[in-house]
């Protein structure tokens, strides 16, 4: 059984339309009701910034703090975490170039954002992704790294500075700064960390596959995903990494004129694409019915959440926004059993507390009306 990571406080200011804000809580599951716009989702946001990121709704931070406070926000909990009681704060203060988040741990800052991972490791869910399947590859791409991140905390760092050192690769090349050393030097930089996402991400995907394919029983509840990326080195990626660096280093090498000439790297881990299929019924899910591709999102959430699980010895905290909206009262209580057996604290949103009867003594309710809290 794994250890319970939870939320034993969590406390506000300034964070979108909360003055103040403070919750006590226990292991228990949350779940926040209220009326649209009450500030349900917005609470669910402030728990997102407990890791990196830029939370749930990917805010600017500027948008964040709420209309008319004279600073930025500020997130502060206690939790019980994967490394024992831990308080964390994170916020926004000005700087030279506008917002700037900070973070203590315990009181003292940190460098990086990814030391949140050492605590905790949260997944969301959220209307918002409803339209993953059908969206563009970039919202798929995005979410795959976040998958890939709960397990691998240095997969963000590397993807940032890949993407850094991409930007100076079309800087040099659209200005036509051919020098050999120069240009060399950050393609080989590329290499080294494409490559590392690219193997990352697959291995992570396998994880997760074999998960679901000894899982498949609960396809009656929700439907499982057969999962690949394509795009990028399709097919090779079981090759060692130092081949694998050395044939993306000549791609970009031969690319250079065509880059130059398109004024983008055109191959790379960056143009990859996650490719989803429903496997019961063998059907890509984008051409799935808006349900099918609900519940799909559904199944592909939860049995992450397992692999974190099976893998770290420690549940995420899961953030479901409005998820028991279009579900029947026996597959909400399907829902609601099986996030239990993950092992890990949720919070849920939604409208009406009647459709978490199902969750009984297992969660801690909360009613959320115009910024204000009470249980």
């Amino acid at each position: 059984m794994t250890h319970k990571v939870h939320i034993r406080r969590l406390k506000l200011t300034d964070f979108r339309n909360y003055v103040h804000a403070s919750l006590a809580l226990d292991a228990r599951h949350v779940v926040l009701t209220g009326s649209n716009g009450s500030g349900k989702t917005n609470l669910m946001e402030a728990v997102s910034f407990l890791s990196p990121g830029r939370g749930l709704r990917r805010a600017v931070l500027a948008d964040v703090a709420r209309v008319g406070a004279p600073g930025g926000f500020s997130v502060f909990a206690e939790i019980e975490g994967m490394d024992g009681s831990v308080e964390l704060g994170t916020g926004t203060e000005s700087g030279e170039e506008g917002q700037v988040r900070r973070l203590r741990i315990n009181g003292t800052p940190t460098k990086s954002n990814d030391e949140l991972t050492d605590h905790l490791r949260v997944l969301w869910l959220t209307p918002a992704m409803d339209g993953l399947f059908t969206g563009p590859s970039s919202d798929r791409r995005r979410f795959l790294d976040r998958l890939v991140l709960s397990l691998d905390p240095a997969h963000g760092r590397r993807a940032s500075d890949f993407e850094r050192a991409m930007r100076s690769r079309n800087r040099l090349l659209t200005e036509g700064r051919y020098d050999p050393t120069w240009i060399s030097g950050i393609e080989r930089q590329m290499a080294s960390l494409g490559i590392a996402m690219a193997v990352a991400r697959q291995e992570m995907l396998g994880l997760l596959t074999g998960l679901i394919t000894q899982h498949d029983d609960d396809a009656d509840d929700f439907p499982s995903a057969e999962l690949t990326v394509s795009g990028f080195l399709d097919g090779e990626l079981d090759q060692p990494a130092i081949d694998l660096e050395d044939r993306y280093f000549d791609m970009l090498a031969d690319g250079r004129f065509r880059d130059a000439a398109a004024g983008r790297t055109l191959d790379g881990p960056h143009r990859a694409d996650l490719l989803i299929r429903h496997c019961e019924k063998n059907m890509e899910a984008a051409r799935c019915s808006t349900g099918e591709q609900k519940a799909l999102l559904v199944g592909l959430i939860l049995a992450h959440a397992r692999l974190v699980a099976n893998l770290t010895g420690h549940a995420p905290i899961l953030l479901l926004d409005e998820i028991a909206a279009h579900l029947d009262e026996a597959r909400r209580a399907m829902l609601f059993d099986r996030i239990d057996a993950i092992g890990g604290q949720a919070i849920m949103t939604g409208t009406d507390q009647s459709m978490f009867s199902a969750l009984g003594d297992r969660a801690h309710f909360v009613t959320v009306s115009d910024g204000t809290l009470s249980v």
